[in-house]
């Protein structure tokens, strides 16, 4: 199912810094009409508003909160594309003393937040002809990293979800991308302590790419393309075959 941005009404979630901050510029540059700033602190997208203009509008939204997300869908009803970008990074193995903690606040955000978000925003996709919900996983959500345990089941759990989201989206006229980076330059990156990590325009660029393309799966950087490789054909043979036949 192919989307072109161009002409598109997007929202972004955690749309101030880092991924979300790029996937904003990048779908401005690539024509779209306005992107909605979903943020928890609306004083952090003033760079973005000076320079953009009327073209982005700032949302006040608390992810963990399913109420301030139909609040946000309330305010956001002429959206074409939905990026739920939004997430937390908990440094955590499964024997550390903080285990349940760091899980439980994973699980909040990039578990039931997807849940949230896709919930309050699928039916406004549907009832504008359709369009696109733009899920960010990771390359965590296939294997799991020492150190960061909770994360990685965190985002496996997200995207077994997305899975199922295309399957049911589709129907409605709703593409499904799931984005996988590996390590970017971002504030997350820096506390996942990356010595070396990519732009995070690989991931910006890779969506608007991915949507015309009509992908489910978004491998954007070098290190994810390495995984990209060795995944392609399980994916392939299960993830995108219709097994039901």
């Amino acid at each position: 199912m192919s989307l072109s941005i161009e002409n598109k009404t997007a929202l972004v979630t955690g749309a101030n810094r880092g991924i979300g901050k790029a996937i904003v510029e990048s779908f401005l540059k690539h024509g779209a009409k306005k992107v909605y700033l979903a943020v928890r602190n609306p004083e952090s997208t003033t760079e973005l508003s000076q320079k953009y203009g009327d073209k982005v509008v700032t949302l006040q939204v608390d992810i963990s909160n399913a109420e301030s997300i139909k609040a946000l869908a309330e305010h956001a009803k002429d959206v074409d594309v939905v990026v739920n970008n939004a997430g937390v990074l908990e440094i955590a193995d499964t024997l550390s003393s903080h285990v349940e903690a760091a899980l439980t606040k994973e699980l909040n955000i990039n578990v039931f937040g997807l849940i949230r978000v896709a919930q309050a925003f699928a039916p406004i996709l549907e009832a504008n002809g359709g369009g696109a919900l733009v899920q960010l996983n990771s390359v965590a959500s296939i294997k799991n990293f020492t150190g960061f345990s909770t994360y990685s089941a965190s985002k496996a759990a997200a995207y077994s979800l997305t899975q199922n989201l295309r399957d049911e989206l589709a129907p409605k006229g709703i593409a499904v991308l799931s984005v996988h980076p590996g390590p970017i330059a971002t504030d997350m990156g820096t506390k996942a302590g990356f010595e070396v990590a990519e732009s995070t325009s690989s991931v910006s660029e890779g969506i608007v790419a991915s949507l015309k393309a009509g992908d489910f799966h978004l491998f954007p950087d070098t290190v994810a393309k390495q995984f990209e490789g060795a995944y392609q054909s399980y994916a392939d043979a299960i993830i995108n075959a219709d097994l039901s036949e």
